[in-house]
Order: C-alpha cells, then sequence, then structure tokens
C-alpha cells in the first residue's frame, strides 16, 4: 500500500501466511497506510531513536517453530523491548508477549491474583517428570512450555506410563526445555470456553467443543456450529476441516468476565483470549492459557453476530492516533 505524504503507517508484525487476512482485507477496506513486517526475517536497529511506523501491531506466535520459524520466538521479544523504550505505541508489548511465551510464568500470574487453575508442576528435565507428578490427579499432561495450537502436549493416564516415557526420553520439552506436569481436568459438557478481550476488556466468549484426544483449541481453526452448520472458511490452517471442532457463541457469567479482565490488566494484554473449562467434579471455573495471539473465531458473524476484525481495525486506528481516516500522529 501506498503512504502518504508525512503519514507514518502502521505496521503489522507477523509469520503465518493465512490467519490475518481478514485483518489486512479491513485495513484495505478503510485505506489505511500500512506495511506487513516478517516476523520470520527481520532487522532493527538498536541506536535508532524514532520508527518509521505509527503503531507496531504485534501477532507473532509461541507456535512459529512448528512452521520453521523458531528464529522468531526471542528475536519479537527483543525488539517490542526496543520500540517501547522509544516511545513507539505497541499492541501487544513485550509484558503481554512474556506471558504469551511461558504456560509456567501464567501460572504464576493467576497464582498472585488468586485465580483457579489446573494444579502443575514445573519442570526442565523430562526424568522429573514422574516425581512431579506425585500427588497430582491422574491423567496429567506434560506440556511444553512454549506451544501453540496443541503443541507439545502429551498425556498420561497413569503413572506408569509417564515413568516409561520418562525413562525412554520421549518427552519433549520445547524450544526452552522448560514444561508442566498438569491435572488433566474433565470437561463439563464437553467443551472449554474461550474468552475475547479488545482494549483488555471483553469482546467476546465462544464455547469449544475440542475433537477426541485433540488440544488444538485455535478458533480460526474450528469447522462448524454445534449444530452441524459448516462456516465459512476463508483463512487458517489447511487441514482446518479435518479437526472435528465445534464452536458456540457463549455469554459467560460476569464474575467470568470480571476474572479475565483482571488476567487481562495483569499481563497488559490489549487483544488475545483467556481459556477456562468447568471441571465436571466440582463444577468449578479453571483458567489454563493467556493466549495473547488472538485468533477470532472463523465466520464471526455467523458465530457471535458481528465482525471482530472491524472493532479490531479501530482498536489500531485509536493506538496509532487516526481520526476519521487521517494519522493524527503517534501517541
Amino acid at each position: 500500500m501506498s503512504q502518504p505524504e508525512n503519514e507514518k503507517p502502521i505496521a503489522i508484525y507477523h509469520e503465518h501466511p493465512d490467519w490475518f487476512k481478514p485483518l489486512f482485507e479491513e485495513l484495505d477496506r478503510r485505506e489505511l497506510p500500512y506495511v506487513r513486517l516478517d516476523a520470520a526475517a527481520h532487522v532493527w536497529d538498536p541506536s535508532e531513536e524514532e520508527s518509521p511506523y505509527s503503531v507496531v501491531v504485534n501477532r507473532a506466535s509461541p507456535s512459529a517453530y512448528l512452521r520453521g520459524h523458531a528464529q522468531s520466538t526471542f528475536h519479537t521479544l527483543h525488539w517490542l523491548k526496543h520500540l517501547e523504550r522509544i516511545g513507539v505505541p505497541v499492541v501487544n508489548g513485550s509484558v503481554t508477549y512474556t506471558s504469551e511465551l511461558s504456560k509456567a510464568l501464567q501460572l504464576d500470574i493467576l497464582e498472585e491474583l488468586g485465580i483457579a487453575y489446573p494444579r502443575a508442576r514445573v519442570i526442565n528435565n523430562g526424568s522429573q517428570a514422574p516425581a512431579a507428578a506425585r500427588g497430582l490427579r491422574f491423567p496429567v499432561l506434560v506440556k511444553a512450555n512454549i506451544g501453540g495450537s496443541g503443541a507439545g502436549i502429551l498425556r498420561f493416564d497413569t503413572p506408569e506410563q509417564l515413568a516409561d516415557a520418562a525413562r525412554d526420553g520421549v518427552l519433549d520439552l520445547g524450544v526452552d526445555h522448560t514444561a508442566l506436569v498438569q491435572e488433566l481436568l474433565p470437561l463439563r459438557d464437553g467443551h472449554i470456553t474461550r474468552v475475547e478481550v479488545l482494549g483488555g476488556k471483553f469482546l467476546y466468549a465462544i464455547n469449544v467443543y475440542p475433537a477426541d484426544g485433540s488440544f488444538n483449541l485455535c478458533p480460526a481453526d474450528v469447522c462448524q456450529t454445534t449444530d452441524g452448520k459448516e462456516l465459512e472458511r476463508t483463512f487458517c490452517a489447511a487441514d482446518a476441516k479435518k479437526n472435528g471442532m465445534r464452536v458456540e457463541g457463549f455469554t459467560p457469567p460476569q464474575q467470568i468476565i470480571d476474572d479475565v479482565e483482571r488476567i487481562a490488566e495483569r499481563v497488559q494484554l490489549d487483544i488475545g483470549g483467556i481459556e477456562y473449562l468447568i471441571d465436571d467434579r466440582d463444577g468449578k471455573p479453571y483458567y489454563y492459557d493467556i493466549n495473547a495471539l488472538s485468533n477470532f473465531v472463523a465466520d464471526a458473524p455467523n458465530v457471535i453476530g458481528f465482525d471482530p476484525f472491524s472493532r479490531f481495525v479501530d482498536y489500531i486506528e485509536s493506538r496509532a492516533g487516526i481520526v476519521s481516516g487521517q494519522l493524527a500522529g503517534a501517541r
């Protein structure tokens, strides 16, 4: 897109080829100046004191290593801190991204806030998994600290299965060699709930019914509603139609919304999804994921009744200082 004179473009920083097509379409529709930055092949200058961008929208994903882009993960964190030092507005900045990169840190934050989560221990060597699981209720999951799209998650139904896996060296602790050993709670009504926030405030919620044995709960990859209606597929992974997930719009209780907004405030989450489940044994909510890379649900108007990408671009405009389509200067 051409850049009008004296206007700094919006920067959309990402590495996934498909997830953000609707975002780009909305930016194009409004004729906003923007550039796409490839998080997998990027360079920045520590000596610069001014950025060429009005705002940087961080859409880097912790699952980048699954697409051969592991080099983006920590490079992104360093660049975000640089941008903040020189005063560039960032959507989902370094504090948010730091929490995105650590399931262990997320649990520590939930503990700090007094918000319930499935019991877990943190390990840095697979040999420690059986000891870490002592006192936990089985089944348990071993979850790579840096994951995404269900990657790096293994289920063990008994202590013996876990001990065998530890002995055989098959536990993958992921990019930073850190993992959770965490209780797998039984889902009430067979679903988890993902609550999306924008500007740190409640935007919408969906119930996601995962396919049997799957831990990939990315809402952009859901292919049908709970009544069997196929959703329009305009973006997401190529195998999304095969994953068997179902979705429905949902309005959570006010206490859940309050908890989600407390979490969002704590991690400075501009946009993202916070996931919880209801434990079928005690009927209580337990939070287990703070996801700063918000992939909106596919075919959102049919699922939740509006287009969240339009509201997202409204928010980007406000952060860039754009008023009525004109750039008023970065804040």
